[in-house]
């Protein structure tokens, strides 16, 4: 090899393993937690970095099993329920309680699904004498760098969002041999065809399925007239010679560089249409993007996708303090583990991951109408864990928690128009399950059709399966656009979606000891225990319902009086707000979950659904209060799962708690190794995965978007009517600064600090 070339290379490899915007690894990936996540906010990928066989697990947001579906109810029938339901609640019966809220319960949500795995296999050995994988965030970029004898080589991978295509760039950097295998799978049906230089895969989910936790031989029906099509290709530029080979796939040489150019398409074309009917032709659409990624060229593409992320990730830049070099020369996953073992200091590492939050809300949210999954973008199994689904009593609403803050508000925009979905089907499902003729629900999961009903198909436990506050929760983050945005025209095309959320919550409620409260009702997930030594889930008055309908109930006031409209409905809700029961503080100096100050099944449990008024709600705001928030997560302590850390984040920054917030986001940084790993060492539990991915675990993409966030609420705190800065300031983070955030004024903020004081600030509207 030429002694400059490798020089060069040499420096190269050191140029990407450090900073803020980087993630660098020493080795290819053997797991999916190691694997590194590209993604256009349609079209994603898991690079692994493979040197002797690469592979890239490939996803595409709108393959879902599943077609439109309307469920029928009984009116009739579900209103005997309700009111056989609230009569043992107000008897206080909750065993019966807890059985008839079963009949409540509706079907199952869809699986999002896998696309396929692109695989470059080089037929040589997997050992290189030097190897570097890196994730540059600022530019959206996954490198492989290695040395394979004399050869060095560098990989590029990236995904277009303004060409709608995933490039692979392999270059032998001496304009050497390049030479591989290419192959294109699924794992869902499909059929291959191979043509000079291509290959393309047609293939097509199932139209019904069931979660995993339902598994069986029967948990897919598949039918070629039925579901939703794909078609991808990959194309080969750049090949002195190409070859069909056996089991579909083809040899590619060449000398210098090859450039693969990847895309796909859906039958999808909207959560109420059927994807088998109409016009729609996806084929041609696939197709149209690789000739018009063909014809622009690959610098071309490159450029066009760093100006479209730039746009983006440029917004916001923070600097949280100085690691020392001798930290920052280890690879990210041994910084990790090394943050978790030994606890050094690494600004830079929180830094990264705060950065980290951004770009993977860049590459999986940007498709209108169809909102980051439980997983974000990036999913490899057909039988995913919760289905990938849309799970909305914490883990959809957390997904977007930095998008406004973090300067990002058109990727707000996804949740927002799928909220649009659903109160179209949860008008079907307020008024036949339950006797609401006003407004729209959504129960606690949901999926790319926007199906609203409770899920556990009358067998599942209420714990879980019975919750309507979804739209609720979620229609909050319509006022929240707004504050950030001060897009006028937003809110008058979206104040019929929260009108709708808040017209359900009205109708809801029912009279209880001079209150107004809900019955049935169930705090997400978690369980009480009554006097008599009963563990149940359903109960009248959780104060998770009530703070959710009255910040609801609040947001929807303000939108009707800055449109001037519906001012009979402002009256309502003054009055209701008026009759909904206040906060309780416990024995035990909590803040009370259930109406009753009962105890809890499991005290330590995860959710704490409770708080929602302290973060990410508005309406607790007195001392005590705050202390019993306090208390209550004393009383759960510090262990628990990734999404669940980054709420807490949130909460302690909310309470003014730098230092109980900063040592939330070291638990919640906790090295966690990958899910198939069995060594000795193996570690276990909620954290951080070696690619920075949250470990709930399984991986959920929640936690990074928690903690994301939960970083920017310790350094600026907002209300309609101004801002604090550096609220929640740690002891870690002396001296620093943060650009480009954004608050509830409309404002984008600059702060600089030293020794924990703000020495300069600027605001722009």
């Amino acid at each position: 090899m030429n002694r400059l070339v490798l020089i060069l290379f040499l420096l190269m490899l050191a140029g990407v393993c450090q900073g803020q915007h980087v993630l660098s690894y020493g080795s290819p990936a053997r797991f999916f937690e190691e694997a590194l996540p590209i993604g256009n906010g349609t079209l994603g990928g898991m690079v692994y970095g493979g040197v002797g066989v690469d592979s890239i697990t490939l996803n595409d947001i709108t393959l879902w099993t599943g077609e439109p579906a309307v469920v029928q109810y009984d009116s009739v029938a579900n209103a005997r329920v309700l009111e056989r339901v609230r009569k043992a609640l107000f008897e206080e019966n909750y065993r019966e309680a807890d059985s008839l809220q079963r009949l409540l319960q509706g079907p199952y949500s869809q699986n999002y699904q896998p696309l396929g795995t692109l695989t470059i296999d080089y037929h040589r050995p997997s050992i290189p004498s030097l190897y570097r994988r890196s994730l540059l965030l600022d530019s959206a970029t996954v490198r492989t760098d290695y040395m394979v004898g004399d050869d060095a080589f560098s990989v590029r991978y990236y995904c277009s969002r303004p060409d709608g295509v995933m490039v692979v760039d392999i270059e032998n950097c001496d304009s050497g041999r390049v030479a591989f295998t290419l192959g294109l799978d699924s794992q869902l049906p499909h059929a291959t065809s191979l043509s000079v230089g291509e290959i393309v895969v047609d293939g097509y989910a199932a139209y019904h399925s069931l979660p995993h936790y339902l598994w069986s031989k029967h948990s897919f029906w598949y039918d070629p007239s039925r579901g939703t099509h794909f078609r991808t290709i990959v194309k080969v530029v750049g090949a002195d010679e190409i070859e069909k080979c056996d089991n579909d796939r083809l040899n590619v040489k060449g000398k210098g560089r090859i450039t693969l150019l990847l895309s796909n398409a859906t039958s999808f074309k909207g959560y109420d249409q059927n994807p088998c009917m109409g016009d729609y032709n996806y084929c041609d659409i696939v197709r149209r993007r690789i000739n018009n990624a063909l014809a622009l060229g690959t610098d071309s593409l490159y450029a066009r996708m760093l100006e479209d992320h730039a746009q983006l990730y440029s917004r916001v830049d923070i600097d949280l303090g100085s690691t020392p070099d001798s930290v920052l020369n280890y690879t990210t996953d041994m910084q990790l583990l090394r943050y978790t073992d030994l606890g050094e200091m690494n600004p830079d590492l929180e830094e990264t991951y705060f950065n980290y939050g951004r770009y993977l809300l860049i590459c999986c949210s940007r498709t209108m109408g169809v909102p980051a999954t439980l997983q974000g973008l990036w999913n490899e199994h057909v039988l995913p864990p919760w289905s990938s689904n849309y799970t909305t009593n914490i883990n959809l609403a957390e997904n977007y928690w930095p998008a406004e803050v973090a300067n990002l508000s058109e990727l707000h925009r996804p949740l927002l128009d799928f909220l649009k979905n659903c109160s179209r089907d949860g008008a079907n499902t307020a008024r036949g399950l339950f006797g609401v003729s006003e407004g729209w629900c959504l129960g606690h999961n949901s999926d790319i059709w926007a199906m609203t009903n409770p899920v556990g198909a009358k067998t599942s436990d209420p714990v879980w399966a019975n919750w309507n506050m979804g739209g609720a929760w979620l229609s909050s983050h319509i006022w929240e656009h707004y504050l950030f945005s001060r897009d006028y025209s937003f809110l008058k095309e979206y104040y019929p979606v929260l009108c709708g959320a808040a017209r359900f919550c009205v109708g809801w409620l029912v009279e209880k000891d001079g209150y107004l409260l809900t019955a049935p009702a169930t705090s997400p997930e978690n369980k009480y225990i009554t006097s008599e030594g009963y563990a149940g889930a359903t109960l009248y008055g959780a104060t998770a319902d009530i703070a959710i309908i009255r910040q609801c109930l609040m947001d929807a006031k303000q939108a009707a009086q800055k449109l001037g409209v519906d001012s009979g409905f402002v009256d309502t809700i003054d009055a209701v707000l008026r009759r909904l029961p206040p906060y309780r503080i416990g024995a035990n100096r909590n803040l009370q979950e259930w109406y009753h100050d009962w105890a809890d099944a499991e005290p330590t449990h995860r959710h704490q659904s409770h708080l929602y008024g302290l973060y990410p709600g508005h309406s607790i705001c007195d001392s005590m209060l705050i202390e019993a928030c306090r208390r209550t997560l004393e009383l759960k302590g510090t262990e628990t799962t990734g999404w669940s850390t980054g709420w807490r984040i949130n909460l302690y920054a909310r309470m003014g708690d730098g230092e109980m917030a900063y040592m939330t986001l070291r638990n919640l940084l906790r090295y966690v190794s990958a899910d198939g790993y069995q060594g000795a060492d193996a570690r276990r539990g909620g954290g951080t995965y070696p690619n920075l991915m949250d470990a709930h675990s399984p991986f959920q993409i929640d936690g990074n978007f928690g903690g994301c966030a939960g970083i920017a609420e310790m350094l600026l705190q907002s209300t309609e009517n101004g801002y604090k800065l550096l609220p929640a300031i740690p002891k870690a983070w002396p001296n620093g600064y943060v650009k480009g955030l954004r608050t509830r004024t409309g404002e984008t903020v600059d702060i600089y600090w030293q020794d924990g004081k703000v020495t300069l600030s600027t605001a722009t509207k």
